[in-house]
Formats: structure tokens, C-alpha cells, sequence
């Protein structure tokens, strides 16, 4: 049957791309991505930094040779905000070796008003007009608008360049890379991989400043929420003190990269640092515990805050044991219980249930309670019902004399809780999971992909979810830490990093088969997809090696305190065993 609609012809000189608002733009074939994109009127507004082309993550400078699927991807995107931050670091890094050359630099940590803590590694102090220098520069590379060029390489020539010079860190990292081929960026007559896609050029780099932090210096840059600017910078002297002292610990192990890392792994010394690790988290805790017992005559209540899959269930379970071992018996106490009527709950933007605002917590029945189980007074406890959305009468309680209260929650620090309760009758601890660890000394590991990961292998073995369903949850945890966590963790009395120093190497043969099985097509591929890339640095570790009271045994399964609770109101007897 002939069919006069189908024939052979030669490839036509232009292209289309489909946008997912049903737009679409003709351009000449093998183009790049970025001169289509420009034709956008939205295009810098928030400013386009990348594009999902027919369902993969692309740079802009990616060519369109055939008719394409495309979503532009912003600073306001997940991926767009990482592309920009990791094209500031190369960009922070070159103009640093352009005025030092003789000093190293380093990336710390993040700081959660949107920027990066960096330190220089010979303990010299930059002056304040050694910062503007840095920074005048840094704007003058951006005024050039100099592409950043992307090459692939044979792994022994990156190694030799790293090699030549002396980045040991990269080495060693190196070292252990599978694949024989290494994709390294170009800026000017600088050179280095940063593990992921860059802007095409530093025009791009428009909002950044430089400013003075104690023995280092902040690289701050733009919020999701705020693309195109930058916010205030406050004080975070806490947690900037328990980055630091996680840093000596990890000088202490000789594990302060990766390569490192693997090199314990490699040479069968991973079960001291498991110990010794293990040592460092006990001993912690042991030190919340005795500050606790020392002002026991006041504290009367301890409450425990922090993000998602930091460990905050397993560390109040050992301080409990801690205290226990003091002879002081912990009462706990589940904010919970305390979810207004589902009637009552306050709904986010979308008309949806905000859980996790404070207005969904009875505080004035809350701080009640509270105050009469300080005052030796007897209390009928509410239970929430999620199931019917009501609150029910729940257990009788009442307060031995020298018992303490342990609230676990995420409002824990947040001063409307408990407004009208004296400050000296609380010690506030704030969990995180706040690693110091990093692949080299350029590239940082996010503490929110360690948390993410195990969260990703805690939900598929308790709770039946599978990684895509755990990574599309992902953004609402994150925007629920962002409005009521993050903004009060100064408030803490003190800080509990629950960061292993080699859990990632336990995590990655529990969470790649997981992320393997996100298809490809679904939005949530490109990130299963990212941490995979992440995973394949690291080393694998056997879960078996883990001790049962571990932190990480509340994400990997296996936890001897799962099981644990508290007895409720022991006689005085009770205590004296």
C-alpha cells in the first residue's frame, strides 16, 4: 500500500524545542541551548543557568541538534542555584591563585543565609582590604565575561596536573575513581573538576559579596527565594564553633577529604575510625549529660530541636541513658500531642495543611501543662488521633521531684513555645548533621545530601518508600526547616553534630540500589542521578561493622535502642539500683 506521507529527505537547517508551557523556539541546528533560551522574555528574570533537554540536566553551552523537549532550569531551581554556586567557587578559586599564589585555599561549610565559610589553609589571616582586593577582582573577572570550557581528559593526566601542582587532596581522591576519563573546566589558565555543570561564562556571576568571619571569610551568594539578591548575614557563632571542632576532630582521625577516607578503607583502618568515631559522639553526649546533672537544681526541662534525618530520636535516647546513669530520670514528653484540632490547623500558599508551622501546636495548653509538671502538679496529657485529626485525653502524669523533661521537636527552639517559661529552667540542644568532610579542599560535601541519604534508606526499609518517592517529599522537609528550624538554631544552648565521619561509606551500598531504580523520565531521576555521580567517590563499608547503639543504626536498621523507652514514674526505689 502506498503511503505518499513518509519519505527520506535531508535534515532541515533549523531546530524546534517544545517548552513545558507549550511555547516553542526555531533556531539553527547545533546551536547551543543558551542562544534558544535567550529568546525568552523571562530569560535573566530569575536569571536561566541551565535546562533539562528530553529529560537529562545540560549546561547551556549544550548543543541542539534535534527537535528537543526543553525546561529552562533558574537560580531559583534546586539545580539552577547549584550550577551558580559551584561556578562562583572556580571562579573564587582562580582569582584567589591569580593574588596568592603562595597560599591555599579552602571551602568549609555553608552558612544558612546563603553562602560558603573559606579559611586559608596557612592560618593566614586575610585584612580587610586583602578581602577587597579579592573581591575587585573577582567582579573584573566577571566585567570580562571569560567562558569556562569544558574538557574531557585521561584520568593520568588529571592526576599528573594535580600532581604538578601539589593539590594532594585531588590525588588522593583520584586515586580511587573507576572510570579512566575526568572532566575538567577551564577558567582562563586555571584548571579544576568541580563535580557537576557550570554557567557558560563568569558574566553570569553577577550577586556575590566577600565579608570578614573570624580566621576566615564568607563567599555569600543568593537564596532560591531571593535569586538576585543577597540577604542579611547574621551571626552564627555556635555553629560555626561546632564545624570547627568537627574539623579537629576529623585532623585528630586524618581523615579531612575523602581520598583520605578511602585510604583508611583501603588499608583495613576503618574499624579504629569507626570506633574513634564512635568515641567522639559518646563522649559528647556524655559532656550534654554532666552540664545537665551540674544544674539539675535548675533545669527542668531539656528540649531537643533539628532538621530532618539528623538523629535527633537516637541522641535523646542515649543523653536519656546518660542521665540515667546519673541517677536523674528523664520524662518524655511528644510536642505531637499537642496538634491543635485538624479544623484548626493553619494551611500553607497551597491551601494545604501546614504541620509544621507553630500555629498547628496548642502552646497555651502546652505551656500549661509544662509549668504545673515543674510545680509538682498532676496533669491529664492530651493524644493526638491523626487519624481522625482530634485530640483525646492521653496518660495522667506527674513529676517525681528530681525528674527532668526531654521534648523532641522541631519548634524546640523556637522562644514561642514556651513564652512565658524562665529561661534558666531550659537547656536547649540543637541536632544536625553537620559534616566537615569534603571530597577535596574546593569541593564541599552538602550536608543536606548526607541527610537526604539517609533519610532515602531509612524510608525504604521502615516505611516502604521507594528513593523517588522520598526525594519528591524532599522539597516541602526543606522548605519546612528553612521557615521554622534554621532560623533559631543560635537559640541552642548547645550543639550536637550527629555527622560520622564515615557514614557515606555506609550509606552508598544501601542507597545506590535504591537510587537505581528511580526511572528515567520522572523529575526525580536527575537528582537520583546527581547522587549517584556523589556516591561514586566514596569507598563502600559493610553496615555490619556499625556498633548497635550507633546514630547511624537509626537510618541503616539494626538500632538496640529502637525498643527503648523510658519507665513512666518510678518510685525513688527505682532509681536506686
Amino acid at each position: 500500500m502506498e503511503n505518499s506521507h513518509f519519505y527520506i529527505t535531508q535534515p532541515q537547517s533549523s531546530v524546534e524545542i517544545y517548552l513545558p508551557d507549550g511555547r516553542v523556539i526555531r533556531g539553527d541546528r547545533g546551536k547551543e541551548v543558551v542562544h534558544f533560551l535567550k529568546a525568552l522574555p523571562e530569560w535573566d528574570n530569575p536569571p536561566i543557568v541551565g535546562a533539562i533537554i528530553n529529560g537529562e540536566l545540560r549546561e547551556l553551552t549544550y548543543p541542539i541538534d534535534i527537535d528537543s523537549r526543553v525546561k529552562p532550569v533558574t537560580m531559583a531551581d534546586s539545580d539552577g542555584s547549584r550550577i551558580y554556586r559551584r561556578s562562583l567557587t572556580f571562579l573564587l578559586e582562580a582569582a584567589f591563585e591569580d593574588i596568592y599564589p603562595d597560599w591555599r585555599l579552602t571551602i568549609d561549610h555553608s552558612v544558612s543565609s546563603g553562602g560558603f565559610f573559606c579559611q586559608v589553609l596557612e592560618n593566614e589571616s586575610l585584612l580587610h582590604i586583602d578581602l577587597k582586593k579579592l573581591k575587585d577582582h573577582m567582579l573584573e573577572l566577571v566585567r570580562q565575561d571569560i567562558p569556562f570550557t569544558r574538557e574531557q581528559v585521561p584520568l593520568s593526566e588529571a592526576i599528573q596536573y594535580f600532581k604538578d601542582h601539589e593539590n594532594e587532596d585531588k590525588v588522593r581522591l583520584l586515586k580511587y575513581r573507576q572510570k579512566d576519563r575526568l572532566v575538567l573546566y577551564n577558567l582562563d589558565k586555571h584548571r579544576d573538576y568541580h563535580h557537576g555543570y557550570m554557567v557558560p561564562s563568569t558574566g553570569f556571576l553577577r550577586w556575590f559579596d566577600i565579608s570578614s568571619l573570624g580566621d576566615g571569610f564568607i563567599l555569600q551568594f543568593p537564596q532560591r527565594q531571593s535569586p538576585t539578591k543577597l540577604l542579611p548575614m547574621p551571626a552564627y557563632p555556635k555553629l560555626l564553633t561546632t564545624f570547627q571542632r568537627y574539623g579537629r576532630w576529623l585532623s585528630r582521625l586524618g581523615i579531612e577529604s575523602v581520598g583520605a577516607l578511602n585510604d583508611s578503607i583501603s588499608s583495613g583502618r576503618i574499624r579504629e575510625v569507626i570506633l574513634v568515631s564512635e568515641a567522639l559522639h559518646e563522649q559528647q553526649i556524655a559532656e550534654f549529660a554532666e552540664s545537665i546533672v551540674n544544674h539539675s537544681n535548675q533545669i527542668r526541662i531539656v528540649m531537643i530541636a533539628g532538621p530532618s534525618s539528623s538523629g535527633k530520636t537516637t541522641f535523646s535516647k542515649r543523653l536519656s541513658i546518660q542521665l540515667l546513669a546519673y541517677g536523674i530520670l528523664p520524662f518524655p514528653i511528644e510536642i505531637d500531642n499537642y496538634f491543635v484540632d485538624r479544623d484548626k490547623t493553619p494551611k500553607d500558599k497551597n491551601g494545604e495543611f501546614d504541620f509544621e508551622s507553630l500555629g498547628a501546636v496548642n502552646t497555651q495548653l502546652f505551656s500549661e501543662h509544662l509549668r504545673k509538671l515543674i510545680a509538682g502538679e498532676e496533669v491529664q496529657l492530651p493524644r493526638y488521633n491523626f487519624k481522625t485529626g482530634l485530640s483525646e485525653q492521653g496518660a495522667i502524669a506527674k513529676l517525681n521531684k528530681d525528674q527532668i523533661i526531654i521534648l523532641e521537636g522541631i519548634h524546640g527552639l523556637n522562644p514561642g513555645l514556651l513564652p512565658n517559661l524562665p529561661q534558666d529552667q531550659t537547656y536547649r540542644i540543637y541536632v544536625s548533621c553537620l559534616t566537615q568532610l569534603n571530597l577535596d579542599r574546593h569541593n564541599r560535601i552538602s550536608t543536606t545530601d548526607s541527610r537526604m541519604l539517609r533519610r532515602i534508606v531509612r524510608d525504604a526499609a521502615e516505611r516502604g518508600y521507594t528513593a523517588q518517592q522520598t526525594i519528591q517529599r524532599w522539597e516541602s522537609v526543606r522548605r519546612g526547616e528553612k521557615m521554622h528550624i534554621f532560623p533559631w538554631q543560635e537559640n541552642a544552648d548547645d550543639m550536637f553534630n550527629s555527622a560520622l565521619a564515615y557514614e557515606l561509606s555506609v550509606l552508598k551500598p544501601l542507597a545506590e540500589p535504591l537510587l537505581r531504580q528511580v526511572p528515567f523520565g520522572v523529575p526525580e531521576y536527575i537528582e537520583a542521578k546527581r547522587l549517584l555521580a556523589f556516591l561514586d567517590w566514596f569507598l563502600p563499608v559493610d553496615p555490619s561493622l556499625i556498633p548497635d547503639n550507633s546514630l547511624l543504626r537509626e537510618f541503616i536498621g539494626g538500632s538496640i535502642l529502637k525498643n527503648f523507652q523510658l519507665w513512666e514514674n518510678p518510685s525513688q526505689d527505682d532509681l536506686n539500683y
